[in-house]
């Protein structure tokens, strides 16, 4: 049998981080979509190839975020490569495990990876699920958001699964309005949609998780997986709703990637057939392991809650 393909769409940069407890810096690659690709790598069982897709300058740090991304067991067969672009960089400033960052994306490559819509329908024929975020939607021009609109409508019309974290950055948008007509407009063209509540209740003003789930579902989608960080989660299925306590962590050192994690924690249990308060906890466990660690991408441990919970 063939296995199925879980493609991811977007941006990764490298990530410059301080060393705990020292004035030395570490490098390392990370993005929201490439970090959930990272994760499911990982998670997936073994009938799932994670494919990621994006662009990458033909310079040294790009070729060494291929090497990166090959050795981790991502498939890169599709990326674009530039000459004239290369990635982007940010870096993560902590404060009591709270995250902030400065980025350096101007001549990001990754901003031009929806510039050809023919390769977009070429990529995304070969998937059987497609997943995106805000991020990936923010950083490209119109001419791209229209491609890779026209192309996630395609490609949920031949049947393939459209999964989707709007993952809200006003910062990367012209205006605040921009931002939430285009997080809509791509809200309904997706079967899964996993938003993070507060940002959602910020920028449009939802109430609570219900008002969060029940919006996106009258977009269309089939399934909405509301996080709240340590709080509750709330999933949405048709009229169904379903709540879910993560278990708590006691000293989180950093939480980069939180929610990128859970995703891929989530939804490798979730396509995998799993029940959904099954795959809720695989994506708090996976999550709760990395908040425990320095970074975006960590190796992981052999049991799923033996770091800080």
């Amino acid at each position: 049998m063939p296995k199925k393909r879980f493609l991811a769409l977007g941006e990764c940069m490298i990530e410059i981080s301080q060393n705990p407890g020292t004035k030395g810096i570490s490098r390392s690659f990370a993005g929201d979509t490439f970090n959930t690709a990272w994760y499911a790598a990982r998670e997936f069982r073994e009938d799932w190839v994670v494919n990621y897709f994006t662009a990458v300058g033909v310079d040294r740090i790009s070729a060494d975020f291929l090497g990166f991304a090959h050795d981790s067991g991502l498939d890169l067969s599709d990326v674009i490569k530039r000459t004239d672009r290369t990635l982007g960089l940010y870096m993560i400033h902590l404060d009591q495990g709270e995250r902030s960052f400065t980025y350096w994306r101007d001549n990001s490559a990754a901003k031009t990876f929806a510039s050809s819509s023919k390769l977009l329908t070429n990529v995304m024929e070969r998937a059987d699920v497609i997943y995106f975020s805000g991020i990936s939607v923010a950083i490209i021009d119109d001419s791209g958001r229209r491609n890779l609109h026209n192309a996630l409508t395609e490609a949920r019309a031949k049947g393939k699964t459209i999964v989707f974290d709007p993952n809200l950055r006003p910062k990367l948008w012209s205006n605040s309005g921009e931002m939430r007509s285009s997080t809509t407009m791509f809200a309904q063209c997706s079967d899964v949609i996993m938003p993070s509540f507060e940002d959602e209740q910020m920028h449009f003003g939802d109430t609570d998780t219900a008002a969060t789930a029940y919006r996106y579902s009258k977009l269309g989608a089939q399934l909405v997986v509301v996080k709240n960080g340590d709080k509750e989660i709330l999933l949405r299925r048709g009229s169904e709703l379903c709540r879910f306590s993560p278990p708590k962590v006691s000293e989180p050192v950093d939480t980069t990637a939180a929610g990128d994690s859970f995703n891929a924690g989530f939804l490798s249990a979730y396509l995998a057939g799993s029940r959904l308060d099954d795959a809720v906890r695989t994506g708090c466990e996976l999550a709760a392991q990395v908040i425990c660690n320095q970074g975006a991408l960590i190796e992981l441990g052999s049991e799923p809650n033996s770091l800080c919970c």
